[in-house]
């Protein structure tokens, strides 16, 4: 049996697989959307940036929906609102929470940050066949939602 780092490299385990994507989508993402005015952007802004709404969502909702902890999330809200990204306001179902809603420019970079990754997807559904990547990511969204429902100790 060899080496982890030589499993990793030659059949890696999903985490791996999962972060060696996650990285690279980012990489792709950020220095584009850096390209196009949105410089001051980092990929941990990702935890916030991917789960926002126009609408607004609460932080306990992005917590829940990134996987990070809330303060995590709190944090983040925090640079974001003064890069002036989001900004925070009452939610009306329930004056006591807010809603983290995105600005002019939070939502010009949602709109951005949505053609990048539709360019990103449509080449690797270009490369692999529409119908095999639409089963690949099927399948993925799958084995994602199962594991993030499991309980442990």
């Amino acid at each position: 049996m060899g080496t982890r780092t030589e499993r990793n490299q030659t059949n890696p385990d999903l985490g791996v697989l999962a972060g060696r994507l996650l990285f690279a989508i980012q990489q792709e993402l950020f220095a584009t959307l850096a390209t196009q005015g949105f410089d001051d952007l980092q990929p941990r802004h990702g935890a916030v940036l991917a789960y926002l709404d126009v609408e607004g969502v609460r932080a306990t909702d992005l917590a829940r929906l990134s996987g990070q902890h809330k303060q995590v999330i709190g944090t983040m809200v925090d640079e974001l609102e003064s890069l002036g990204y989001v900004r925070r306001k009452p939610d009306p179902a329930d004056r006591r929470a807010k809603l983290v809603c995105p600005t002019e420019r939070g939502q010009a970079q949602m709109r951005a940050a949505d053609k990048i990754m539709a360019a990103i997807q449509d080449r690797h559904a270009r490369r692999l066949g529409r119908d095999a990547f639409a089963q690949f990511k099927a399948a993925f969204f799958d084995v994602s939602e199962h594991q993030r429902r499991r309980r442990f100790p």
